[in-house]
């Protein structure tokens, strides 16, 4: 069963941000757009480059009003371990949510039993806590913020503009799709 569509289900968490430690639940999805990005663990290959990636297209994030949470299931404590010590994740301004008891992993449906780790899921939520995109990778499959920038702007689009959706490759300011039947078989 999809994901898309289910609000996001209850949890509570510990995170680190800019120093600091607190706590993290589902509410706060709520009232704006949020990226659920999920990592396998800290102090690992792949995941300091998408998650450099992230940091460095953190701005542009904000400025759709979109907040950024990555989570492993690694504990807070590692996060700031792995931030302090890592070049690439010291540039992260964005929320590091840690799931050591692996509810959240298990909510979004990211978790591999087997290993205890999270697979590479990105989640789009709305400001209802509704889930509008759901990409996961295999574990030596980096993800580009830049093409999830373009995700989450057509999702901002469709959503605040009823009856368009956006075509294949779309991108900010080029035209939609008003689905009716005289399109059928003519695009």
């Amino acid at each position: 069963m999809s994901l898309i569509n289910t609000a996001v289900k209850p949890f509570k968490a510990q995170a680190f941000k800019e120093g600091k430690f607190f706590e993290v639940t589902d509410a706060d999805l709520k009232g704006k757009w949020s990226v659920v990005f999920f990592y396998p663990a800290d102090f690992t290959f792949v995941c300091p480059t998408e998650l450099e990636d992230l940091a460095d297209n953190y701005a542009a994030f904000q400025k759709l009003g979109v907040e950024i949470y990555s989570v492993s299931t690694d504990t807070h404590f590692a996060h700031k371990a792995w931030h302090d010590t890592s070049a690439a994740v010291g540039k992260i301004k964005y929320t590091m949510v840690g799931d050591p008891t692996l509810a959240i992993s298990r909510n979004f449906e990211v978790l591999i039993e087997e290993a205890g780790l999270a697979d590479r899921g990105t989640f789009v939520i709305d400001p209802n806590g509704v889930i509008q995109i759901v990409e996961i990778n295999a574990g030596g499959i980096g993800r580009d913020a830049s093409e999830l920038l373009r995700k989450v702007k057509a999702a901002q689009y469709v959503a605040s503009h009823p009856g368009e959706v956006c075509p294949a490759k779309w991108h900010e300011g080029e035209k939609t799709l008003a689905p009716s039947l005289d399109l059928v078989g003519k695009i």
